[in-house]
């Protein structure tokens, strides 16, 4: 029941609304017309207020904090679009939540992250667009297509042209060091890697720095910021290994708990984050930068929408 003939249509849910209206701005269209509120009880209420019948719907949701009221909210509207008889429905999720729980770590874990694409395909959505999933291998979870979007190289480009000097690209764990290495190569400078174990969930503990940073300048990279517990610590045992400067950067800033006070007593210098998740004015600090993903999601959506490969956007 897809109708191509038809105009594109795009809805956003209440989590991350000014990157949704970026994204429309760049695809020369306006936000559909939805109304999200809440009944007396806390319960989510959705009205799709035009028609989408046949319509190739596009629904932009970010489940960030509060994360199950914002899931819940993305849920209904794609069964709202369902019944309204859309064309397709395809989930935007700048930022996916619940993927750090991807497997099972100790017995009796739950594997939150192939719940949600349950829940997802349950739903009704045809099609799920996200960037930097915490683990690649979570579009296996899915049995509708996963377009993975990068955001890499919106900070190559950043970085590119504000980097000199005697820099060095390190990983905060072993988990992000195949996203370190691609920034390091990229950006044509060394990697180093800092060896952590976590005794529990949000606690880290800096075991070893794999490679030289004395007298370095260095790059942390990570693919999300939650309590800062990692980026900070490792932060901090660069510098106790002689790094003369620190700099990091992430795609989602999840930035929960004591995050903003870590990051006010760190030694890094600048934090350069992507708005997949919106960030309260309360919670930015001046060595913040938040750079846009809005032209990846504008361009991808247009692509699923025609019928294209994702691989030219990053031409």
């Amino acid at each position: 029941m897809i109708t191509h003939g038809n105009e594109i249509k795009l809805f956003a849910g209440s989590s991350n609304r000014p990157l949704a209206e970026a994204i429309a701005r760049k695809l020369n269209t306006t936000l559909g017309e939805c109304e999200v509120g809440r009944f007396s009880d806390g319960e989510t209420s959705v009205h799709i207020a035009e028609t989408v019948r046949g319509r190739d719907l596009f629904i932009i949701q970010s489940t960030s904090d509060p994360v199950n009221d914002n899931l819940m909210e993305l849920l209904i509207m794609i069964d709202a679009a369902k019944r309204a008889s859309a064309g397709r429905i395809t989930a935007v999720m700048p930022y996916f939540g619940y993927a750090r729980q991807d497997r099972k770590a100790r017995s009796r874990d739950p594997i939150t992250a192939k719940l949600v694409a349950d829940l997802l395909t349950s739903a009704g959505a045809d099609r799920v667009l996200t960037m930097d999933l915490h683990a690649a291998q979570i579009q296996g979870f899915f049995n509708i297509p996963v377009d993975n979007l990068l955001g890499g190289p919106t900070l190559y480009n950043y970085y590119g042209k504000n980097l000199d000097g005697d820099f060095i690209v390190v990983s905060p764990d072993v988990g992000s060091v195949n996203r370190s290495r691609k920034v390091a190569e990229r950006l044509n400078f060394p990697l180093a890697i800092i060896d952590k174990r976590r005794p529990k969930a949000n606690v880290m503990e800096v075991m070893n720095i794999i490679g030289n940073v004395e007298g370095k300048k260095c790059l942390l990279v990570d693919d999300m910021i939650d309590t800062a517990g990692t980026i900070c610590q490792g932060a901090q045992a660069l510098v106790d290994a002689g790094a003369k400067e620190i700099r990091a950067c992430c795609t989602h800033a999840v930035l929960s708990g004591p995050a903003i006070e870590r990051l006010e007593k760190t030694p890094i210098s600048e934090l350069v984050m992507l708005d997949t998740i919106l960030l309260p004015e309360e919670k930015r600090l001046p060595k913040m930068k938040i750079l846009s993903v809005a032209d990846i999601f504008a361009a991808a959506i247009e692509n699923v929408y025609l019928d294209k490969p994702m691989s030219k956007i990053y031409d």
